[in-house]
């Protein structure tokens, strides 16, 4: 039961019907004291009849009706790229604040046409969540502590485009520095694993198609390694690489210096309940970093996997960003991750270094 003197839930409209529009509608009805789902958007009729029916919320067919219905405190687009720019202006037109899923725009063109229209102060955040999962947090905050020096170079192979981008430049304390990109792209055969729906039902080889690319910031240094095979494969870790002058991280494990003559390593240590005799209940405690904790689960005891940690953590930030915090990941730090995704692509295409240059966002 929530406590009497507990804030209200925040009002939260859901635009799309996808796979993660739901996902984010489970996470929200998951933390139902601190969001209330106020309606969806949907546009075809008998995808709005089976939201309605799932998620027993009103279903509307535009923004308008929505809106005339009720403002919810912000609206979480759920839709293709192509489509979030018009949606994102309509909504910021009607007064209500948007959180949008990633990329927020297309192209080039689009990302800047797109900033041109809302401005640098819009009230637009973006549910880049892949920072906020639980090892990555962790990862980041070992980082951030001085630990192991200036982090000047880093690896990512978590995921694609503008989610390793994201990654990358938190690590290397980037912000909206230009890059020299050099990029290769080959494919090697690799087994399927699950899906979005599931397990394989058969055996299939992949040919999984590969990008290696380096980033050149100056004095920091990137390295992208992926392959869109690569994810929810079993055989093909995720893995994060940082060195300073003085330690790095490498997946787990830490190494670093106390003193120039004493070498010191500990592993990041999952905590989690309802392992074994535990019966606390199935839910991530937090990661410890040798004897301190580096990351505690903000949301436990509610049972949530990793991502959806960490979508939760969009939505409760973009509750107190709408409520006059600040913001978490907007439109302009969107914008300039994508961006350098699109220039590793180009780069992989052409075989040709690609030089990046100011945008808008970043002046």
């Amino acid at each position: 039961m929530t406590p009497p003197d507990a804030p209200a839930p925040a009002t939260l409209a859901v635009v799309g019907a996808g796979w993660r529009a739901e996902y984010i509608l489970r996470v929200a009805a998951a933390l139902g004291d601190r969001f209330e789902i106020a309606g969806l958007v949907v546009r075809d009729r008998a995808e709005a009849e089976r939201m309605r029916q799932a998620w027993g919320a009103p279903v509307f067919a535009s923004l308008d009706e929505l809106h005339a219905h009720r403002r919810p405190d912000f609206t979480v687009l759920s839709v293709t790229r192509e489509a979030a720019p018009e949606l994102i202006v309509h909504s910021v037109r009607a007064g209500v604040p948007v959180l949008t899923e990633t990329p927020p725009a297309d192209t080039l063109d689009d990302l800047t046409a797109l900033f041109r229209a809302v401005g640098a102060d819009a009230p637009v955040q973006v549910a880049e969540q892949y920072h906020l999962q639980p090892l990555i947090a962790a990862q980041l905050a070992v980082a951030r502590s001085g630990v192991l020096g200036d982090v000047r170079e880093c690896r990512v192979s978590i995921s694609h485009g503008y989610h390793a981008m994201s990654i990358m430049r938190r690590m290397l304390g980037i912000g909206f520095e230009d890059a020299v990109i050099t990029a290769s792209r080959y494919t090697t055969p690799l087994v399927g694993g699950p899906g979005r729906g599931g397990d394989p039902v058969s055996e299939s080889v992949l040919e999984a198609e590969q990008i290696l690319a380096h980033l050149d910031f100056g004095d920091r240094h990137g390295v992208y390694d992926w392959a869109p095979a690569q994810n929810r494969s079993w055989i093909r870790r995720t893995h994060l690489l940082a060195r300073g002058e003085r330690g790095e991280i490498d997946g787990t494990e830490v190494r670093y210096l106390q003193d120039f003559r004493t070498p010191a390593h500990y592993t990041i240590r999952r905590m989690d309940a309802g392992q074994y005799t535990n019966l606390e209940g199935r839910f991530l405690r937090g990661l410890l970093a040798g004897q301190e904790w580096v990351y505690r689960n903000p949301f436990a005891p509610v049972s949530l996997m990793d991502d959806e940690i960490a979508v939760a953590e969009c939505l409760v930030r973009m509750a107190a960003f709408v409520a006059g915090g600040g913001g978490f990941y907007g439109l302009a730090e969107a914008s300039q991750d994508h961006f350098l995704a699109l220039a590793v692509d180009e780069a992989a295409r052409t075989g040709r270094s690609v030089r990046t240059t100011p945008q808008i966002w970043g002046a």
